[in-house]
């Protein structure tokens, strides 16, 4: 269970960092200005709450993939 968990969580964390590279080098977290403004945010809180978005994204993706790839066919083929 927990080797399933881990095919599961280090990929999508692996992902998740480029993922936050790639939109943080286009996106200034100071534009984000519902984050910073109301909740007096630093820099560094705006990074980790994209990063933890970023990777909730990417392991609801890995759990649909790793749940589809163990569901068998029904097509009776």
């Amino acid at each position: 269970m927990l080797r399933h968990v881990m095919n599961i969580l280090w990929p999508s964390f692996l992902v998740a960092t480029i993922a936050e590279g790639c939109f943080f080098s286009l996106v200034n977290p100071h534009e984000i200005s519902f984050l910073v403004d109301q909740y007096e945010l630093p820099l560094v809180g705006c990074y980790t709450i994209g990063f933890f978005f970023f990777w909730t994204f990417c392991s609801l993706a890995s759990t649909l993939t790793s749940y589809l790839i163990v569901v068998p066919d029904d097509r009776g083929v």
